[in-house]
């Protein structure tokens, strides 16, 4: 059972968590291929993740002077939005995703979602969202992304919530490291890209197969 008693508000991640993850090694190897092709030292993005790699490598090629800067930004950008709507047109939320979350809601528990996937990519994924969801903040809607907590604090003030009466739920350590931040209550989920020893190192107070066991864990 779950610790924390009447949660004001539920965070959730979405692919991987609330629908199919995406192939985020494949876009990564794409987004890298880009960064290579403009010119961008490989130790300027190594270890980074998508989004970041992108930052890092429009940063270096700003720096150095090299007209190439906007369009690789632009080409790597436009290469990802691409990624995620074909992947989302293909996509719905895993089965029992709508009823988990009107149990909550009919609880009295705010619900949110909070996720560097861009906001038309789950539009098309999760088209009848505001029938279950309180905020969404994608990664159009904020200035600071996951693991950063404060895309979080976004998400948990639209809906009034104090982050340490909420829960995180999330198949990534980011999202365990943004919650653990917040001092939230970290529940991992193993329907993404994580397994349990990745998810508890990375903060997890517990482990969930799915999400949709959800409602019957809290107390």
């Amino acid at each position: 059972m779950i610790e924390l008693e009447s949660p004001e508000a539920v965070l959730f991640d979405f692919d991987g968590t609330l629908a199919p993850n995406l192939d985020l090694a494949d876009m990564r190897r794409q987004v890298v291929d880009l960064t290579i092709a403009a010119g961008v030292p490989e130790e300027i993005y190594t270890g980074l993740y998508i989004i970041e790699v992108i930052e890092a490598g429009a940063a270096w090629l700003d720096k150095n002077n090299t007209a190439q800067a906007t369009h690789y930004q632009h080409s790597a950008n436009q290469r990802i939005l691409e990624l995620e709507l074909n992947a989302a047109a293909a996509t719905q939320v895993f089965p029992g995703v709508k009823n988990m979350l009107s149990q909550l809601r009919q609880r009295g528990i705010s619900i949110g979602i909070v996720t560097r996937n861009c906001r038309a990519a789950i539009e098309a994924v999760f088209p009848d969202r505001e029938q279950f969801v309180d905020a969404v903040h994608a990664r159009d809607d904020v200035v600071h992304l996951k693991p950063d907590p404060r895309h979080l604090l976004c998400n948990l003030q639209a809906l009034n919530a104090r982050p340490n009466r909420s829960i995180m739920v999330g198949d990534g350590a980011l999202d365990m490291q943004a919650g653990k931040a917040l001092n939230m209550h970290c529940i991992g989920v193993l329907t993404g890209s994580n397994d349990s020893a990745a998810l508890r190192n990375a903060g997890a107070n517990q482990i969930l197969t799915d999400c949709i066991s959800l409602h019957d864990a809290l107390r």
